[in-house]
This record gives structure tokens, C-alpha cells and sequence, in this order.
């Protein structure tokens, strides 16, 4: 009778478990069926959600405003060599927005250009939705047309109007893939006219450029050109670029920098923490960011590394290749005297360029490849010899002190603006490498015991150019887009959209215009002087850095890695907003 009652109970409680496990798979069939279903429409499940965000504007930007002028401007240096380059646009005053209630919208509609050039930054779709949304405030019939491909596009007569249905399916989203990108410089009269001509065609009144300290450069140009000819075109430029060295007192932060040193620093603590469990190599992580170590400086203080060069301290220090080579052995043997054969280190993309004795190297390699612009084609040997034949002696001195491969890739052809392409340069190879022929000497010496030294080696670069824009940069971007559509509207040309007080709340930002001759300077460029936006350079005596350095020390010997994780874009505001570590110490000095 038991076994019997079992049995039973035993039957009906399968029958009400095949029940609850058909529920269940019934759901979870409809709830996959409905996910795959979002998947057919070649867009992720994140990026459908990300369209559906909607930035935050500052509260002067969501109202009729007018453009309040302050003083006349000046260049940063060398004023009277760009006073005289740029005559009709040097001197103009900064402008601020205020809301102005009697403001009226333009009687007739106009038509506005956009380009994106340089390489991507995460948001600069951001730039172009908030452009359009801005212009279509202003008069529902305004058109807006990209150029494709980037500054050639204008030069060919490449465009797209750019449609609402269009503009809705690129909101929130990485990339350029909207429009597409180029380095194509502007700086030739018949690049100027053959742009002119399209823009008539058109009629486009003002063309926005959405590009680093090189392309604003090109815009100022392009705004002083069309201004003297009086050609009816604005020209408003927008500063774009991931490396964080296209920022001063008016410009906080580049667009781009924010995500993509987050992306980094998701990498850099993956790795940290793969090394801590390993507990067997040395990891040397190469960062993005040429002309500056600001990408270096940020996801350092994001992720707490054993080391990390910063380059403007290098020259600051007159520091060698070898000197750093001798301060990471140092960490390391201290390390493995704390039974701790492991460690991360940090270095920063452009790092050959500011050791002052190849700094002094690759100047007169440049100024030789503007003379002879065959040397790169030369087979190994005779290039080598060229080169060394031509150089002075103190400079020859240094380079046959470089492995051959890094000698041969300072000879490489140079970038469009003249320079080493320095990402091409495995200086994170060449520095471990070092740093093993330092032990190795001290060993010998018997300064040291043998010490397991292995390592590995990476390079982040790409991986945070297009990513998804964080919520700051999306909110950030659609700013800077809805501001140009005001600058637009009171006639500026020859002026950088910009964001200021950017460490607040999003509503509390304030709008504003900079003259992009007062960014400028003059600087030798493939061996000629040229006006250019002057780099921003990691400031030595700013909270971020004296942060960095308060804490390096603790860092280099005990093991506190930080692991930042992905981008979170829902959440409590103190997760999804939160600003770069060297914004914020900018903005409000240390925790």
C-alpha cells in the first residue's frame, strides 16, 4: 500500500513537473523567439536599446538664445605670424549663450554640410544628430548633407542628404560609418573652389567640421578663405579626438576621450587581473595617444598599473630609453623580492618622440625625408647606410644604437602631417626588452639573483576608437552638435563649437564659441613653419598627475589593481554619468 501510495505521488509529481517544465519552455521559446526576432533586424539587442536614448542638453540649449560677446581674442603664440594668415577671422571675440525669449527663428530655411574627419572617436554620430535636431529647431526645413569619405568628399562632390529616418537609426551609436571619414587636408585654393562650387550647388551656407587639432586647423583655413572672398559660407569647427591633447581652458575635453579610455581601461583590468591570477608575466600595454599621454595618465588612474611612463615627464626629466628601462627593473626586482614575478606597465603610444635624444633624431630624420622622400624605398642596407652617412654625429651615435627594426621603422614614410608613425613602433617590445637586458646585466653582475622575467605584450588602439559613445560623450557630443546649429544661427564662422563646466550635471553645462585662431600656433611641419592648433600637453603640475604621482610608489610594489569593467549605459546616475578621473580632479581637485 505504501509503495503503491509512492508510486502515485511519484506520478502525479512528474506529471505536474513535465507541466511546469513545458511552461517554462514555452516562455523561454517565446521570450527567445522575441530576442532573435530584434536580431534579424542586423542591429544587437544593445544598439536597438541605445537608439532609444535620449541625450541631455544644457538648459541654455533648449530655448531661443542669442550670442553675448566677450573681449577680443588672440593666438596662444607667435600672434603676429597668425594675425597675418588669417586677417579676416584673427581677434574675434568668445561667445557665450544665454536664453533669450525674444529670439525669433529664421524667416527662410538653410542648408548646412557636415564632415567628419581624422580618425573615429566614439559620439561623433552624436554630433551629427544633434546638429540635425538643432537646424530642424530652428526651421523644420532646413536640409543637412554629409560629405562622404571625410574632407575629400567636399574636394569630389561626394554627398548624401542626411534624412530623419536616416539620422534615427545612427543615434547613440560608434563609429563614422554614417558618412564615413578621411585625412585629406584642406589647404589649397583649388580645394577651397572646388568646394565652393558644390556648396552653391547646394546651397549650403555653412559647413560644420568635425575633426581633431589638424582638422580645425583645415576649418580655420577653410573659414578664413571663404570669409575673405566673402563666399557666404560659415565654417564651424567641433573637437574630436580620443588622445584628450585637443583641450584648453575653453575646450575641457576632447569628444572621444572619455569612452575610449574607459574601453582601455576595461582591457588594462582584464589583463590585470588575468596577471594576478597567472602570477607569471609581466604585461607591457601600449595606449594610443601620439603627441601626449593623457590616454596613459587616465586609464593609470582608472586601473592603479605598477608603472606607467608618462612621456611629458620623460623630457620634463631628460630621461633615456635606458633610464626608464632601469626604473621598471627596479620595480621588478623589488617585486620578486616580494615574491611577486608579475606586474603591468603602461606606455603611452608616442613615447619615442619625447625622450629628448630621439627626440633631436627624429627631427633631422624628418627634415632628411623632406630632402630625399625616396630613403624608404631603399633596400635595408642601403638606407641604412644613407641614413647614417647623413646624419650629424651625435644623432648617428643614437641610431646605431637602436635594434634594426626600430631604426628601420623611424625611416618609414610619414603620416599626411609629416610625422613618425609612431603606432607602427613596438615600443612596448623594445622597452621589455630592455628592461630583460638590464636584469640580465645586474645578474651578471651578480648584483641580483636570477629572476624569472616573462612577458607579454599589447596594444590598444582600435579597440576604443568606435566603441559604443558612454553616456557622458553621448550626452557631450549631441551638445556639441545642437551648439553649432546656434552658431549657425548668429552668423559665426571660423569659431569651435565647445561645452564648458563640464564636470556639473548635463542641464548645467554651458554653450559657447571659440575663435579657433586663438588655439594656434606655428610649427615646423615636413619641414616647413605652419599654423597649427597647439597640442595640449599632460600638465606636470595638474591635480590629475600629482594624484598619479602621490600613489605610484604604493602601486609599483603592492598589487592594487583596479578592474574598471565594461561601460555600463543603465543604472544608478553615480555609475551610468560619472566623468573621467582627470576631469574630474580638473574640475574639483582630489576625492
Amino acid at each position: 500500500m505504501e509503495i503503491k501510495n509512492l508510486i502515485g505521488f511519484y506520478s502525479v509529481g512528474v506529471t505536474y513537473l513535465q507541466y511546469f517544465c513545458r511552461r517554462k519552455r514555452d516562455c523561454l521559446t517565446v521570450y527567445t523567439n522575441q530576442f532573435y526576432s530584434k536580431m534579424n533586424d542586423n542591429k544587437s539587442y544593445l544598439e536597438q536599446m541605445r537608439l532609444t536614448y535620449r541625450p541631455k542638453l544644457p538648459v541654455t540649449l533648449r530655448c531661443p538664445v542669442r550670442a553675448i560677446e566677450g573681449e577680443p581674442t588672440q593666438s596662444v603664440a607667435d600672434q603676429e605670424a597668425i594675425k597675418a594668415l588669417f586677417p579676416s577671422t584673427y581677434g574675434m571675440p568668445e561667445l557665450t549663450f544665454e536664453r533669450d525669449d525674444s529670439a525669433m527663428p529664421p524667416e527662410k530655411p538653410f542648408n548646412v554640410g557636415v564632415i567628419l574627419s581624422g580618425g573615429q572617436a566614439p559620439g561623433g554620430h552624436n554630433v551629427i544628430c544633434g546638429l540635425y535636431d538643432g537646424i530642424k529647431a530652428l526651421n523644420k526645413y532646413c536640409r543637412l548633407y554629409g560629405f562622404l569619405g571625410g574632407p575629400n568628399g567636399l574636394v569630389k562632390h561626394r554627398y548624401i542628404e542626411l534624412t530623419g529616418d536616416m539620422i534615427e537609426e545612427y543615434r547613440n551609436t560608434g563609429g563614422f560609418d554614417l558618412i564615413g571619414s578621411g585625412r585629406t587636408k584642406l589647404e589649397k585654393p583649388e580645394q577651397f573652389e572646388a568646394g565652393l562650387e558644390i556648396l552653391r550647388e547646394l546651397k549650403i551656407t555653412a559647413v560644420v567640421i568635425i575633426g581633431g587639432d589638424d582638422s580645425n586647423t583645415n576649418a580655420a583655413v577653410l573659414a578664413e578663405y571663404y570669409k575673405a572672398h566673402d563666399a557666404g559660407v560659415q565654417i564651424i569647427g567641433v573637437p574630436k579626438t580620443i588622445d584628450g591633447d585637443l583641450k584648453n581652458e575653453h575646450i575641457e575635453i576632447s569628444f572621444g576621450f572619455d569612452t575610449a579610455t574607459k574601453v582601455y581601461s576595461e582591457l588594462i583590468g582584464n589583463v590585470a587581473r588575468d596577471c594576478n591570477s597567472a602570477k607569471k608575466y609581466w604585461h607591457f600595454m601600449k595606449l594610443m595617444g601620439r603627441s601626449a599621454s593623457h590616454i596613459a595618465l587616465e586609464c593609470a588612474l582608472q586601473t592603479r598599473p605598477n608603472y606607467c611612463i608618462i612621456s611629458e615627464e620623460v623630457e620634463a626629466r631628460n630621461m633615456t630609453l635606458h633610464n626608464i628601462a632601469e626604473e621598471i627593473a627596479d620595480i621588478v626586482v623589488k617585486r620578486h623580492d616580494m615574491g611577486m614575478d608579475y606586474g603591468t606597465v603602461l606606455v603611452p603610444e608616442g613615447i619615442v618622440e619625447f625622450v629628448p635624444t630621439m627626440k633631436k633624431l627624429i627631427a633631422e630624420l624628418n627634415e632628411m625625408l623632406t630632402k630625399y622622400p625616396d630613403i624608404p624605398r631603399l633596400r635595408d642596407m642601403d638606407q641604412n647606410n644613407f641614413v647614417r652617412e647623413h646624419l650629424s654625429e651625435e644623432n648617428r651615435a643614437i641610431y646605431d644604437s637602436l635594434p634594426d627594426d626600430v631604426a628601420r621603422q623611424l625611416t618609414l614614410d610619414r603620416d599626411e602631417h609629416g610625422n613618425v608613425m609612431v603606432s607602427q613602433i613596438e615600443s612596448e617590445r623594445l622597452l621589455s626588452r630592455m628592461v630583460a637586458h638590464v636584469l640580465d646585466m645586474r645578474i651578471e653582475a651578480g648584483e641580483i639573483e636570477p629572476i624569472k622575467f616573462k612577458t607579454q605584450h599589447h596594444f590598444f588602439g582600435y579597440e576604443g576608437r568606435a566603441s559604443y559613445p558612454s553616456n557622458f560623450d553621448a550626452d557631450y557630443c549631441y551638445s556639441l552638435g545642437y551648439n553649432a546649429s546656434h552658431l549657425i544661427y548668429v552668423g559665426a564662422t571660423g569659431y569651435m563649437s565647445a561645452i564648458t563646466h563640464l564636470g556639473r550635471k548635463a542641464q548645467d553645462w554651458v554653450a559657447c564659441g571659440v575663435p579657433i585662431t586663438m588655439m594656434m600656433n606655428i610649427e615646423r611641419r615636413a619641414g616647413k613653419d605652419k599654423p597649427v592648433i597647439r597640442k595640449a600637453l599632460v600638465d606636470l603640475e595638474g591635480a590629475p598627475f600629482k594624484h598619479f604621482v602621490e600613489n605610484r610608489d604604493q602601486w609599483a610594489l603592492e598589487t592594487c589593481y583596479i578592474y574598471p569593467g565594461p561601460i555600463q549605459f543603465f543604472g544608478p546616475e553615480e555609475l551610468v554619468d560619472k566623468t573621467s578621473y582627470t576631469l574630474f580632479f580638473e574640475q574639483f581637485g582630489k576625492e
